[in-house]
């Protein structure tokens, strides 16, 4: 029997992943987010912001237009309800253009451990990226019961448009068609269903929020938000920064960056996997194959590196630079999510030469490649001290 999914397991606020809520799920905060091994071609965006079918006898007015799209900067997540007064008081906030209010869980979805959110989709809508957002048929479809699961859920988790699937806790569950593919650019979310499906599932009631502030710097908003918060509560920024050198300079010493020896011993470990199946959220054999950021933990593991799980928060662990400054043992990353533009979501190991270890997609087995550029955003010189400050700090949220 395949382990539980620890891609999503930094994502728990509380005491334990054991902690049961009325349908037997999880409070999620929100960290990291899903491991897309996509082909080096995206599909069009249209193939995957879509509806499997529409709900014919929901009325015109079920789910109001696209409005003002407002980017989400800081999630705030509790154990219970947020009371009326601190949204209120947090919608009040200088620099606040945009609160929402969504339940937020960490539940099963077609038999795996996911973040789920439920949410309003006429408001919700606005606060997702703009294919996601503009696309009537998906939300009328989240409105009339469906469940929509990100791109790489679909893509990658093997889970089809259309089918049904189970959601829910493991006590209680629902079978839900799923209506479209779409990721709402909120990291470790990968299905989201309306408000009212949420409490069918007994599923907490308003205990998460996003907000949008475009002109402040989330950390230091977090900073003053967090004296506010109940008991319990965790508040992180959705989308953290990549750090770039400065002038182009990445260092060369002073144990910033990993050593020959290092670099050997990751690339050495890498190769090893090579014939492994991809599995989405797979990061042993015990689990039967890899993913791509399971892939890079694991090889930098064995050169005494710590990573974080995921490929946006991998991203993190070091000096992101052109890739023509590129050299073995850098990891690349690119942005292949047609549904959530920008979004880092798939990552690999730069061995020389135009050549690369990856865990590409579902289907695939670990494998060398041909380097390719399309959707890159770079490589990562990884800075083995900033890679464990990054994996400590999302394993801080788990209590």
């Amino acid at each position: 029997m395949r382990k539980p999914n620890r891609r999503v397991l930094p994502t728990i606020i509380g005491v334990s992943v054991a902690t049961t809520l009325g349908a037997n799920v999880t409070v999620l905060l929100v960290r990291g987010g899903p491991t897309a091994e996509p082909a080096p071609a995206a599909p069009a965006r249209a193939n995957y912001v879509a509806a499997a079918g529409t709900f014919d006898d929901l009325s015109p007015q079920a789910v109001a237009p696209l409005g003002e799209r407002l980017e989400p900067h800081v999630l705030v997540a509790a154990p219970a309800t947020l009371s009326p007064t601190l949204v209120r008081k947090v919608r009040a906030a200088k620099g606040v253009e945009g609160v929402e209010v969504v339940d937020a869980v960490q539940g099963q979805v077609a038999g795996e451990r996911v973040g789920v959110l439920g949410v309003n989709p006429s408001t919700f809508r606005n606060y997702t990226p703009e294919p996601t957002a503009k696309s009537d048929a998906l939300w009328r479809n989240i409105a009339g019961g469906d469940v929509a699961i990100s791109f790489t859920m679909g893509n990658d988790g093997g889970v089809e448009l259309g089918s049904q699937v189970p959601v829910g806790g493991q006590k209680v569950q629902q079978t839900m068609r799923v209506g479209a593919y779409a990721t709402m650019g909120i990291p470790d979310v990968d299905a989201v269903i309306s408000h009212e499906a949420a409490q069918k599932l007994g599923v907490p009631t308003g205990n998460a929020m996003l907000i949008s502030i475009p002109k402040t710097e989330p950390k230091a908003f977090i900073k003053k938000l967090k004296k506010g918060l109940p008991k319990g509560s965790k508040a992180v920024p959705v989308t953290p920064e990549l750090e770039t050198p400065s002038a182009g300079s990445v260092p060369e010493s002073n144990g910033e960056v990993m050593t020959a020896e290092q670099v050997r011993t990751v690339i050495k470990a890498a190769a090893s996997r090579r014939g492994w199946p991809y599995v989405w959220g797979g990061e042993s054999e015990a689990e039967g194959g890899y993913d791509c950021s399971g892939l890079m933990q694991y090889a930098f593991a064995r050169a005494g590196i710590t990573l974080p799980r995921v490929a946006a928060d991998q991203a993190r662990a070091g000096w992101v630079i052109p890739y023509d400054k590129a050299e073995p043992g850098d990891m690349l990353i690119w942005a292949n999510d047609p549904t959530a533009p920008g979004y880092i979501s798939h990552i690999a190991l730069y061995i020389g030469e135009g050549k690369m270890i990856a865990a590409p997609r579902r289907g695939t087995v670990v494998q060398v490649q041909n380097v390719y550029t399309n959707n890159m955003k770079g490589a990562v010189r990884v800075n083995p001290q900033r890679s464990k400050q990054v994996a400590a700090q999302i394993a801080a949220s788990i209590g």
